[in-house]
């Protein structure tokens, strides 16, 4: 199960938005985390003294290779792990100080954890989540029929969730997390599984719910096309710690734009060789007779590459400048963290 915190399970009724957090603390942020760190009994520092704030109705992306911390900070904001050191604030409580309303209005979908009860259908599960969170389900059907409409369950709406695909059992996982109406909810690789249509139906839904709807939305993912999409804003981390915290466009302006793309079938692999000595050759392709290289070579380095492939004789099919994916920052930031060279670590 995804962490499902909340209260006033016996109201019966359906909460106002908000009813965690007294009226005066609506103006505090999503989630304040100052100072957090984390070390396990093996001696890993998992956590390294981070601190970041995520504002309210914002969908924010958080990135890193395996081993970099964002699960065990993901934990430590929903309480599942105890920070050794630092503070956590959820809509504007403490959660030292009161666990119980910190986790009024929060919901997460967890990797790895069963988020439904699979015996139940998939209305079933809705109603039993919004529940849990202190909701009388009668009083939120229209909203579990637009959450059905447009994750595309409708039709399996009374069907046991354990009859359901992978990618099905997904998109029940998040109508579920979104069943309750949490104001803050955290979701990890909300669209493994899913098929390219289903994906872009989620993602189009995690922007209305953020825009229409002012849900806060903290979002781990290894598809960097969903962070691109959906995130407002990318916080990349890299052993334990935040290596790059802005927006997805500031950090692409911000990009390597000096890599050249090469197209030609005069490139043998003596020259190949030739050319890694000489330049930094960041990726080789070799496709029915056609050699594809990727340079690096700005300013005056273009032409001095140039200058090599005429002395060799080649005859360019294609050159073009390569822009920046997210990917490449990513890669291109973990990798100065951890101290490899670019492009020797995975995601």
């Amino acid at each position: 199960m995804g962490r499902r915190a909340s209260t006033d399970h016996d109201s019966g009724t359906e909460r106002p938005s908000g009813h965690g957090v007294a009226a005066g603390d609506r103006d505090h942020p999503a989630l304040v985390v100052e100072g957090v760190s984390k070390r396990f009994g093996n001696g890993v520092t998992a956590v390294d003294d981070v601190s970041l704030t995520v504002e309210r109705g914002s969908v924010v992306g958080l990135l890193g290779p395996n081993g970099a911390g964002k699960t065990t900070l993901i934990k430590c904001a929903l309480g599942i792990i105890i920070p050794d050191t630092g503070t956590v604030r959820v809509l504007g409580a403490d959660l030292a100080a009161d666990r119980r309303a910190a986790y009024a209005d929060v919901d997460a979908m967890l990797e790895g954890a069963r988020n439904d009860y699979w015996r139940l259908t998939v209305r079933e599960n809705l109603r039993y989540f919004a529940t849990i969170h202190g909701i009388d389900p009668d009083s939120v059907t229209e909203r579990h029929d637009r959450l059905l409409d447009r994750l595309g369950l409708t039709e399996r709406a009374d069907t046991p969730v354990r009859e359901l695909s992978r990618g099905m059992k997904q998109k029940v996982s998040l109508a579920s997390v979104l069943a309750g109406g949490a104001e803050l909810v955290f979701l990890d690789e909300p669209t493994l599984g899913l098929d390219v249509e289903s994906s872009r139906i989620l993602q189009r839904e995690l922007r209305r719910l953020a825009r229409d709807e002012g849900l806060t939305i903290v979002l781990s993912s290894h598809d960097m096309g969903v962070i691109e999409a959906v995130c407002d804003r990318v916080i990349m981390m890299a052993n334990g710690r935040i290596v790059a915290d802005d927006t997805v466009r500031k950090l692409l302006s911000e990009a390597d734009r000096d890599v050249i793309r090469i197209a030609s079938d005069d490139i043998g692999e003596k020259l190949v060789t030739s050319l890694e000595k000489q330049f930094d050759v960041r990726s080789i392709d070799s496709t029915d007779g056609r050699t594809t290289l990727e340079v690096t070579a700005a300013g005056s380095r273009f032409y001095d590459l140039m200058d090599r492939l005429r002395e060799a004789g080649v005859t360019i099919e294609e050159v073009r400048t390569v822009q920046p994916e997210l990917a490449d920052v990513f890669v291109e930031l973990t990798d100065i963290e951890t101290g490899d060279a670019v492009g020797g670590k995975s995601s």
